[in-house]
């Protein structure tokens, strides 16, 4: 099965792979291995145009939807 994931609030939209692909992108950016990284959660909060990132069950980071 494939599916996607598309979160749509005023006139904005981004899919799922576009959330995991940044927040990656962040990982490894401050220094880490892409190995390194087990888990990842991704909360889209659509009203502040923001998504926060928890990786590994431990280490949080932040994004803007822009």
């Amino acid at each position: 099965m494939k599916s996607t994931l598309y979160v749509e609030y005023q006139e904005k939209q981004i899919n799922e792979k576009d959330l995991v692909t940044k927040a990656k992108q962040l990982w490894t950016e401050s220094g880490k291995k892409a190995s390194e990284l087990t888990s990842l959660q991704v909360y889209v909060k659509p009203e502040e145009n923001m998504a926060y990132c928890v990786y590994n069950d431990d280490i949080k980071n932040e994004f803007s939807l822009d």
